[in-house]
């Protein structure tokens, strides 16, 4: 009697694994399958555009004043323009303003002239502050042609700058017109100069 409980009791147990192999079996045709992942990364990074003027000095004397102009002086002043960045421009304009402003500079015709002209070369700079002079012993270019010395968001042409990590040497020349008459004596204009650059158009990266 014992051994046919111990019979008895190996045949459940027996029953028992093949039930349990039979519901492995079937978890195996519901979930079974191969499997494969990857993936792709891509660093994107922006464009640095920077555009510096030339610090005070030798680089930049657009804020030396100058006073005691009379009718046919001239006042001249270098200034380096530099792409720093690491794109191409557009374009660069300038926006000449006065504060306090005068006939000096709201008369286009007989007050204040100005012209900007390039040096392919650093500026060879003589004369005692104020009174500056420049000549180039390089090549020259006119960057902006002669005309009134207010003016908003004017083209400067031929400048190296509009290239990345290129630099521009500038002369800035004002004349008090020959034409200017006695209602132009003790006026006074402060200008102010502000270079803008454009970034290049959009492109295919």
């Amino acid at each position: 009697m014992g051994l046919s409980l111990k019979s008895t009791s190996s045949k459940v147990l027996a029953s028992a694994a093949l039930l349990a192999a039979a519901a492995g079996v079937a978890g195996m045709g519901t979930y079974g399958g191969f499997t494969t992942s990857t993936s792709a990364s891509a660093e994107v990074k922006a464009g640095i555009v920077k555009f510096d003027v030339g610090a005070a000095g030798a680089n930049n004397r657009l804020s030396v004043a100058a006073s005691g102009a009379v009718p046919g002086d001239t006042i001249q002043r270098a200034v380096t323009l530099t792409n720093s960045g690491d794109q191409n421009l557009a374009s660069i304009t300038l926006t000449t303003a006065a504060s306090p402003s005068s006939k000096l500079d709201t008369d286009a015709v007989h007050g204040l002239q100005m012209k900007i002209d390039g040096c392919s070369v650093p500026w060879t700079e003589a004369g005692a502050s104020p009174s500056f002079t420049y000549t180039c012993t390089g090549a020259t270019t006119v960057v902006l042609p002669s005309r009134g010395v207010t003016g908003s968001a004017m083209p400067l042409t031929g400048l190296a700058s509009v290239t990345a990590a290129q630099t521009d040497h500038l002369r800035v020349l004002m004349t008090v017109p020959t034409s200017a008459d006695n209602t132009f004596q003790g006026l006074n204009s402060t200008m102010s100069f502000s270079f803008d650059a454009i970034q290049r158009g959009a492109a295919s990266k």
